[in-house]
């Protein structure tokens, strides 16, 4: 068994093309020569999510200096392109099938054109940490990356995105499994943050040491 095809549902499950499961499968409008430049720490900007901060299921951005903002200007006619609380973003070029979940946190925010949103409908058939997990499960991204185009760079369509096949189980059946492999990913995020600031202080340290303001017994 090594993609979605394979995969029979359980007793009780249903088996839908994800084009079902969703209000609407967005890519990021492409960026313009003036929407560069601007960074989230200089102000006066909309932050755009990248690829690159999708890590763990989770969006974890650098500081703000290393955020690009979309001028307000320009932000203000891409209101279809902001991002929602409970949206689920994609990769859908490059490192195929990362993905996370949208939190508060990041509301409001614009999403790169390597990007995909899936925005759930209301009285959604799952829920949104549910199709996290199971985007992120093994069947789903082996699925993703044998139907990805291109040689040189690999890039998923909408429309083959949209037929994933996703295996959904009842209400309680899917809350309970969003909920233990959201708690895992939380740690995960935890753990991460610990190692990143240890290693900045670990930097931090060396460059006082070969500069002599400290001693090694400090």
């Amino acid at each position: 068994m090594t993609t979605t095809d394979a995969l029979v549902p359980p007793a009780g499950w249903s088996s839908r093309p994800l084009r079902e499961l969703c209000a609407s499968i967005q890519t990021g409008r492409g960026l313009r020569a003036e929407d560069r430049g601007r960074t989230r720490a200089e102000g006066g900007g909309t932050p755009l999510v990248q690829p690159r901060d999708l890590r763990g299921q989770r969006i974890v951005t650098e500081g703000a200096a290393d955020v690009p903002a979309i001028p307000w200007e320009r932000a203000r006619t891409l209101a279809k392109y902001e991002l929602a609380e409970g949206d689920v973003l994609l990769t859908r070029t490059g490192t195929m099938g990362r993905c996370a979940l949208v939190t508060g946190e990041h509301a409001g925010w614009l999403f790169h054109p390597n990007l995909v949103r899936l925005r759930l409908p209301e009285g959604r058939p799952v829920s949104a940490a549910y199709l996290v997990a199971y985007l992120s499960a093994t069947a789903a991204q082996e699925w993703i990356r044998a139907r990805a185009a291109g040689a040189v760079i690999p890039s998923l369509s909408i429309r083959t995105l949209g037929e994933l096949p996703v295996l959904v189980p009842p209400a309680p059946e899917q809350a309970a499994i969003g909920a233990t492999l959201a708690a895992l990913d939380d740690k995960i995020q935890a753990h991460l943050e610990i190692a990143r600031a240890t290693g900045a202080y670990r930097s931090a340290l060396a460059d006082a040491l070969m500069r002599g303001v400290l001693s090694d017994e400090a």
